[in-house]
C-alpha cells in the first residue's frame, strides 16, 4: 500500500497525479531564493502580479539593528491574532540576540528566530522558491532575512470562516445538531472528537493545477480494506484538472460508472454519519472549501438510511425505512401507473372511480400523457424557482404558485382534478427520500417511466423496471456491488438493510466493505478464541468473494 502511494507521489512531477508545489508556474526561472531581501520581495510581488491582498512588513533586527527582516502574508488567508502575537510582535520586540556580538551572520539570526523567538506551532525551513510561493498562497506567513538564502514558513492559516451550524439538508429531531463547514481542518477535528483513536488516519494531497485544493483521505487503520484504500488513492492520483471547486469534481472523476442515473458515491454534511461509515470500514474524502464530504463505497440502500435511524427505537426505524421505500416507489411509478390504468387498462380501475375520471376528462383537450408531462414539468419549475429565489419569498412562491396554478388549470379545463392529486401526492412522497442526490435521480427516472407508460401501458412500466433493476445490479462502487446486500444477497447484512434490528444484534460490519467484520465490543472480547475464530472465517469468506 505504501509503495503504491509513493508511486503516486512520483507521478505528480509528470502531470499524472494531483497538484504539487513543484508544478507551480512562476515568472522567474530561478528555483532558489536570493541572498538579497529586496530582490526576494520584488520577485514575490511580480509572481503574484502586485496583488492588493499581499502584505509585506519590513523591519530591522539584531543588535544594534544590523539586519533587515520582512514578514509576508496574504490578507484573509491568515489568522490575524496568531500572526500578530506569535510572529510579528515577537520579531519586533526581541531585537537582541543571545550573542551580543555585532558581527553575527544572517544565517545565525535566522536560526535564532526559529529556535528562540517564534512561538508559532510549526516553523519550516524553505530553500525552494516554488515551495515558498505555495506555502504563502496556502495561508502561511513567510519570514525573510536579508543575506540568508532561506525563508521560514510559519503556520498561521485562518481568516474568516463560517461557524458550525445545524445541518440544512439532513436535519433530524434527535442526535447531534452540528454540521461540517468549509474548512477541512475544522471538519477533520469534528471527526476526531468522536473517534479518539490513533488508528484514525488522515492523508493530505493537493488536486487542481490552478486551485491547488486541499483534499484529505480519512480512514480507520485496521478496519478499512487495504485494496479499497489503494484504489481510492489511485483514482485520486489520476485526476488532472485545473480547478476543484467542490466535491462534484472529485465525484465525477473517481466514480465507477459515469452514465447512470443513480448516485454511486455518498455525500453528507453530518459528522455523525461520517463517523458511522468510518467505523464500518469506508473511506471518507474531505475537500477544502465545501461542507459536503464523500464516502466510498456506497450502496443503494445507504441512501434510504439516516443518522436518526440509530437514535430511535428499532421498531420505529424499521417502519420508517419501509415508509421511505414505499414513498420511493410512489415517486417513481405513481404518475406512470395512473397513465397506464386510464389509457390502456381501465378495467383495473373500480367502476365508480372510472366513471368520475371519465367525466373529468371530457373537457380536457390533451391526451393523458401530455397532461401528466405538463403538470410534472410545471411542478419541477415551481420547485426550482423556490430553491433559487431568496429564502423569505421562495417558499411562498412555491406554495402559492402551486395552489393558484393548479386551481386555475382545473377551472380552465387544461388538466383534471385527479391529475393534480396524483402529481401532488408524488411530490409529497419525494420529500421523504432522505438524500437529495437520490431524490434527483428519481425525479429524472419518473419522466422516463411516464413516457413508457404513455406508449406501452403497464407493459412499458414492466420493461422499464426490468431495465432499471438489471442496470442497478450491474453497477459497482469501488468494486462493491451497488445493490448489496440484496444482489448478491448477504443474510448477515440484512440486519441493517431495510429492517434494523436492535443494536446488540449488529455485531458485524458490512461483509464486502472492510477487512475486520467483528466489532470489538466487550461481549465479543469476552468470548475470546471463538470471536477470533469467527473473525478468521469472515476474512476467509471475504477473500474468496474478492477472488471470485
Amino acid at each position: 500500500m505504501n509503495s503504491a502511494w509513493n508511486r503516486l507521489i512520483k507521478k505528480r512531477k509528470k502531470g499524472k497525479a494531483p497538484f504539487h508545489y513543484e508544478d507551480l508556474e512562476i515568472t522567474s526561472n530561478t528555483e532558489e531564493l536570493s541572498l538579497y531581501l529586496d530582490e526576494n520581495i520584488k520577485r514575490i510581488r511580480e509572481s503574484l502580479g502586485n496583488s492588493g491582498d499581499l502584505a509585506v512588513r519590513e523591519f530591522k533586527m539584531g543588535k544594534p539593528f544590523l539586519h533587515n527582516v520582512a514578514s509576508i502574508y496574504i490578507n484573509g488567508l491568515t489568522d490575524k491574532e496568531i500572526m500578530g502575537s506569535s510572529i510579528i510582535e515577537r520579531l519586533m520586540n526581541d531585537v537582541h540576540m543571545a550573542d551580543s556580538n555585532e558581527s553575527c551572520l544572517p544565517s545565525q539570526l535566522g536560526t535564532y528566530i526559529k529556535e528562540h523567538i517564534l512561538t508559532i506551532t510549526n516553523v519550516e525551513d524553505i530553500t525552494d522558491w516554488k515551495k515558498m510561493l505555495f506555502l504563502l498562497l496556502s495561508g502561511q506567513t513567510i519570514v525573510l532575512v536579508d543575506g540568508w538564502k532561506r525563508a521560514l514558513g510559519c503556520s498561521s492559516q485562518g481568516g474568516e470562516l463560517r461557524s458550525i451550524t445545524e445541518p440544512t439538508s439532513e436535519s433530524s429531531v434527535r442526535g447531534p445538531k452540528d454540521s461540517f463547514t468549509e474548512s477541512l481542518i475544522t471538519n477533520s477535528a469534528m471527526i476526531r472528537r468522536r473517534i479518539k483513536s490513533p488508528n484514525l488516519w488522515l492523508e493530505m494531497m493537493q488536486i487542481g493545477n490552478i486551485t491547488q485544493t486541499e483534499v484529505g483521505i480519512m480512514y480507520v487503520k485496521g478496519i478499512v480494506n487495504d485494496k479499497l484504500l489503494t484504489e481510492v488513492k489511485e483514482r485520486l492520483g489520476k485526476i488532472a484538472v485545473d480547478e476543484v471547486l467542490g466535491t462534484n469534481t472529485i465525484d465525477e472523476w473517481i466514480t465507477d460508472e459515469t452514465f447512470t442515473p443513480w448516485p454511486t458515491i455518498f455525500s453528507t454534511e453530518r459528522p455523525d454519519v461520517v463517523t458511522g461509515n468510518l467505523l464500518e470500514g469506508r473511506v471518507v474524502i474531505f475537500v477544502d472549501g465545501t461542507p459536503n464530504n464523500l464516502i466510498v463505497p456506497a450502496t443503494w440502500n445507504q441512501f434510504f438510511q439516516t443518522a436518526e435511524d440509530y437514535y430511535l427505537n428499532w421498531i420505529m426505524v424499521s417502519f420508517l425505512r419501509f415508509l421511505r421505500i414505499g414513498s420511493f416507489l410512489i415517486t417513481l411509478l405513481g404518475p406512470s401507473l395512473f397513465i397506464a390504468f386510464v389509457s390502456f387498462h381501465p378495467e383495473l380501475i373500480p367502476t365508480p372511480l372510472l366513471i368520475n375520471l371519465s367525466a373529468q376528462r371530457q373537457a380536457i383537450p390533451f391526451p393523458i400523457i401530455i397532461e401528466a408531462l405538463l403538470m410534472e414539468f410545471t411542478f419541477e419549475v415551481l420547485r426550482e424557482a423556490g430553491i433559487r429565489m431568496p429564502r423569505p419569498v421562495g417558499q411562498a412562491v412555491s406554495i402559492v404558485g402551486a395552489l393558484v396554478l393548479g386551481d386555475a388549470a382545473v377551472t380552465a379545463g387544461i388538466v383534471s382534478s385527479a391529475m393534480v392529486i396524483v402529481v401532488a401526492a408524488t411530490a409529497i412522497a419525494s420529500f421523504t427520500i432522505p438524500h437529495y442526490s437520490m431524490t434527483d435521480s428519481v425525479r429524472l427516472l419518473r419522466f422516463c417511466m411516464m413516457i413508457l407508460a404513455g406508449f406501452l401501458g403497464i407493459y412499458g412500466i414492466g420493461l422499464g423496471i426490468i431495465l432499471l433493476v438489471a442496470h442497478s445490479c450491474s453497477l459497482r462502487s469501488f468494486g462493491i456491488p451497488y445493490m448489496a446486500p440484496f444482489a448478491p444477497i448477504i443474510f448477515d447484512d440484512q440486519k441493517d438493510a431495510i429492517l434494523r434490528l436492535p443494536l446488540p444484534f449488529l455485531s458485524k460490519r458490512p461483509r464486502l466493505v472492510n477487512q475486520n467484520r467483528v466489532k470489538r465490543t466487550d461481549n465479543t472480547q469476552s468470548r475470546g478464541p471463538s470471536s477470533r475464530e469467527e473473525n478468521k472465517k469472515d476474512h476467509e469468506s471475504q477473500r474468496d468473494s474478492n477472488e471470485r
